[in-house]
């Protein structure tokens, strides 16, 4: 801890007797004077004692550093000798290695030549023997020794090529035997060690064979026996990977040139496993079954490409994309070219028969429907004035429109794309792509759409008609989800494979006009639809609507013969008036959207409002069958809102304004006709629905409302 003096002199004082008040003792100067005098002096004794010792340790110090700097000095002298010497010795070993690479030099030079003309010595023994006819040497009777044998009959054979045919043909005839000879037994011992898994010995023998004009049969052997047993499963593809990695794996232990072995053996077994399984499973549908066809091309193909994705792991040279596409096209070829037209013919005939098929599950034939401006004058005549100018089609409220029909045909198409993507030649793609898009234009939205548009058209009921159709709704209903699902596939399928070709444009146009042309007749039927609604369809709505009154309205429903005994809160016309209004509300709102809804909404309100108006002014009204007019009023009110038409709404509450006025009291009448809802309309329709009142021929009530 560091030191403090005044602490240690506190301290000091308070353990001296006398030196503090501690426990009552009283303080004595003359005692703490005498503590600190000897204290002080035993410091002072103990710093002598201190210092002499610090000394002491100061000259041991000086002198260790005298004797360790002296000691440093000789070890420096000492290392400069050792270095000395080292540099000496480096320069000696410098000159010996010089002296010895020469007289390397030297006897390479004096033995390569020696060598030389030893083997040369050697392979003149040989050619002797065979010139001889009879070979002794050990080399060529040893069995063991035959890859000795098969380096001298390499070199004679080489030799034996520059030999004159004339004088030599005897032994060169003799040496081509024994070089064929060794070269069977060369691949007879390769096969053999590659039955019983000896990798070495393949490798040696491999090394041996390389010098040989039969190494490519020793490979094609090797290539032969790696795929025996390897192809016993019914899937060949998934058996060529599992042999081929397994190659790929021992191949580089064997040659010396593992890729252009394990290239050929790849390229065996698409040239033929794989061209002769695919050759079985498109050749026995190509003419009789395009479907199974098209699938089974797909699939093949499909599970190929997969298979050469797989085989790019391995080295197989330089160029291996080019490779493994080349073999795949030499399998494809002659399917592929004419790949599309299969496609198109499939697809058209595919698409035909569904269509058919839909149409005879509805019994129905598909006729010829006239169109252009003399059939539409026609029918707009006929439907105005009902003249018989040709018969109305009676589709029994059928719209032909079928999602199941267009589900199947977007899923053949779907899966024409698919294969269209995998199966075309990159710069045919975006125009193969485009002919499938014409037949899906031509089937979904030609033969399909726009039959059942046409047929629309020429289904809607003319005036005379009992009951309001409200079909061709339906038919714009069902069209615009198909057209949704139509667009979906486009930008879903189709883009992908064009988006970068200038068939893009070509394919938009063509989308946005076969979507015209339809909104074109889309817009012309719904055009009628709201002109026939308010002509047509509407009236018979509104006729609908009049049968229910005039069939369910009694008289004495208004006029009681009870007044004291009416337990209806509202008249059973009404009751169903309101239900029918209500269904055709909101079929109206599920068969068309937009403005639409609005406008055909708002026409039908007016003239709802309108038949109850006449209908109320039928009738005689006592006081209780005038509060249960107001009741049916109240009703029918209820049912506008669901119009949702704020002029409608309005038109109900003056109707029930003015129903007010067959019950209020006679000398309250003016009051009422200058309400708010009352004082702007025509004093003719007030006094007319007062003269509806059982009481208005009294004097009193004449009076009141003159």
């Amino acid at each position: 801890e560091p030191f403090v003096a005044d602490e240690y002199i506190e301290r000091l004082a308070w353990r001296t007797p006398g030196g503090g008040s501690r426990g009552g003792e009283a303080f004595d100067p003359k005692r703490l004077l005498e503590e600190f005098v000897n204290h002080i002096q035993e410091l002072q004794v103990m710093d002598e004692r201190i210092q002499r010792k610090v000394e002491k340790l100061e000259q041991q110090c000086q002198k260790e550093a005298k004797e360790f700097a002296k000691k440093v000095q000789e070890l420096q002298k000492s290392n400069q000798v050792a270095f000395q010497h080292f540099q000496e010795l480096d320069e000696h070993i410098s000159y010996v290695a010089t002296k010895v690479c020469h007289l390397g030099d030297q006897l390479e030079g004096v033995n390569t030549p020696r060598q030389r003309a030893v083997e040369a010595q050697k392979l003149m023994k040989y050619f002797n023997e065979f010139l001889d006819g009879e070979l002794k040497s050990d080399v060529f009777t040893n069995s063991e020794k035959i890859k000795e044998a098969a380096d001298i009959i390499q070199k004679l054979h080489l030799i034996a090529q520059e030999l004159p045919f004339d004088r030599f043909s005897e032994v060169k005839s003799k040496i081509a035997s024994k070089y064929h000879d060794l070269e069977c037994q060369l691949i007879q011992e390769f096969t053999s060690a590659q039955r019983r898994g000896e990798i070495s010995r393949m490798r040696e023998v491999a090394a041996v064979l390389l010098h040989f004009k039969g190494y490519s049969h020793c490979v094609d052997v090797y290539i032969k026996q790696c795929q025996e047993g390897a192809f016993l499963r019914n899937d060949v593809f998934e058996d060529a990977a599992i042999l081929c990695q397994r190659v790929n794996k021992q191949v580089g232990e064997v040659f010396s040139n593992p890729e252009t072995v394990l290239a050929k053996l790849i390229q065996n077994i698409f040239e033929v496993k794989l061209q002769t399984y695919v050759k079985d499973q498109l050749e026995e549908h190509r003419r009789s079954d395009a479907e199974q066809y098209l699938k089974n091309l797909y699939d093949l193909y499909t599970r190929t490409t997969s298979l050469s994705s797989k085989l790019m792991e391995f080295n197989l040279g330089t160029d291996k994309q080019t490779f493994l596409s080349k073999l795949i096209k030499s399998i494809f070829i002659s399917y592929l070219e004419n790949y599309i037209e299969v496609e198109i013919g499939y697809l058209k005939s595919r698409s035909a028969m569904i269509l058919q098929r839909y149409y005879d599950s509805k019994n129905h034939q598909k006729r010829s429907i006239g169109t252009g401006g003399i059939q539409d004058l026609k029918e707009r005549i006929r439907q105005r004035t009902n003249l018989p100018l040709g018969p109305s089609i009676d589709t029994h409220g059928e719209t032909f429109l079928s999602q199941e029909v267009v589900v199947n045909l977007l899923q053949e198409t779907k899966q024409a794309f698919e294969r269209c993507h995998r199966l075309s030649d990159p710069s045919d793609l975006p125009k193969n792509a485009f002919r499938i898009f014409s037949m899906l234009v031509e089937f979904l939205c030609t033969e399909h759409i726009d039959y059942a548009l046409e047929t629309g058209l020429a289904g809607i009921p003319s005036s005379d008609s009992k009951n309001a159709n409200l079909y061709f709704l339906d038919v714009v209903h069902q069209a615009n989800t198909i057209f949704h699902l139509f667009d979906k596939q486009f930008n879903d399928h189709l883009m992908p494979l064009i988006s970068s070709s200038p068939k893009l444009s070509e394919c938009l146009q063509k989308k946005k006009d076969i979507i015209e042309q339809m909104e074109v007749k889309l817009d012309m039927g719904i055009d009628r639809q709201v002109e026939i609604l308010n002509f047509l369809t509407l009236n018979c709505m509104i006729g609908q609507m009049k049968h229910i009154l005039a069939a369910e309205q009694k008289k004495t429903d208004f006029k009681p013969e009870d007044e004291n005994n009416v337990l209806i809160q509202y008249t059973n016309a009404c009751v169903k008036v309101c239900g029918y209004v209500r269904k055709q509300v909101e079929k109206i709102r599920n068969s068309m959207d937009g403005k639409n809804v609005d406008t055909v909404l708002m026409e039908l309100g007016v003239r709802f409002h309108r038949l109850i108006y006449e209908h109320l002014q039928q009738y005689s009204y006592s006081c209780m069958g005038g509060m249960l007019a107001i009741c049916d009023v109240a009703e029918y009110r209820k049912c506008a809102k669901d119009f949702k038409i704020a002029l409608v709404l309005q038109l109900f509450d003056t109707l029930h304004a003015l129903c007010n006025l067959l019950v209020v009291a006679p000398d309250n009448l003016k009051q009422v006709c200058s309400g708010e809802q009352l004082a702007n309309l025509d004093k003719n329709i007030l006094h007319s629905f007062v003269q509806l009142r059982g009481d208005y021929r009294s004097a009193r009530l004449a009076r009141h409302f003159s």
